[in-house]
């Protein structure tokens, strides 16, 4: 079993070594930089991939989906809490969880939905690892989001959607936000809805590459 702390390529001063980077990059709010410096990311990818756990690259975590970049990661953290700590989080697209442990020192309860059940066995094992007790991951098609647990502060979307279905922002508290990666193959950037008094506002931020959102579950 792999060391919490890791040793060499996975220790606590690379992960440090990240946060700076992330931090020269602009990466700003002191809570997400403290949260992606606590979460250690080798536990979240496959064993052979450990030593490059804290390069900014999306790495393979099986069934032909990645992990996003760490500053992928830090920047859709950043817009979601906008400063502040968040009550309750809906992720699309959980992977491996490791977004959804980051989250979990940014929120008070973090919903993740991934479509592929051997995934989430995945990612649950890896929240267990780390005694994270405030994530639920479920096994469910995230495209038109949870209801169930909704209103929430932000939602973060992990894959590609042609456009945002109005379903989503609707499951935004009022002021909350939503940040996903919009288009399709190369030609995709992040973006953010927020839902104002007068409706939602949306910017369109920098050009992502994510794997597309696949409706039903696996």
């Amino acid at each position: 079993m792999r060391p919490l702390d890791g040793i060499g390529m996975t220790s606590q001063r690379t992960r440090a070594r990240m946060v700076e980077r992330l931090r020269q990059e602009g990466i700003k709010d002191a809570m997400v930089l403290a949260a992606m410096n606590e979460i250690p990311r080798h536990l979240f990818v496959q064993e052979g991939l450990q030593t490059r756990a804290y390069e900014d690259t999306p790495l393979p975590i099986g069934e032909g989906q990645t992990i996003s970049s760490p500053y992928t990661v830090a920047r859709s953290c950043e817009l979601a809490v906008n400063g502040r700590m968040l009550d309750t989080v809906l992720e699309i697209g959980g992977g491996c969880g490791y977004q959804a442990a980051v989250l979990s020192r940014l929120a008070k309860k973090v919903v993740s939905l991934e479509r592929i059940a051997k995934l989430v066995g995945m990612a649950r094992q890896n929240l267990d690892r780390l005694r994270i007790r405030n994530v639920l991951i479920k096994v469910a098609d995230g495209s038109r989001g949870y209801p169930r647990a909704a209103p929430y502060d932000a939602i973060i979307v992990a894959a590609a959607m042609p456009f945002i279905p109005p379903e989503l922002i609707a499951q935004l508290k009022p002021g909350g936000r939503l940040i996903a990666p919009v288009g399709q193959g190369e030609e995709q950037r992040l973006t953010l809805v927020e839902r104002g008094e007068a409706g939602p506002v949306e910017q369109t931020l920098e050009s992502v590459r994510f794997v597309p959102l696949v409706s039903g579950v696996a």
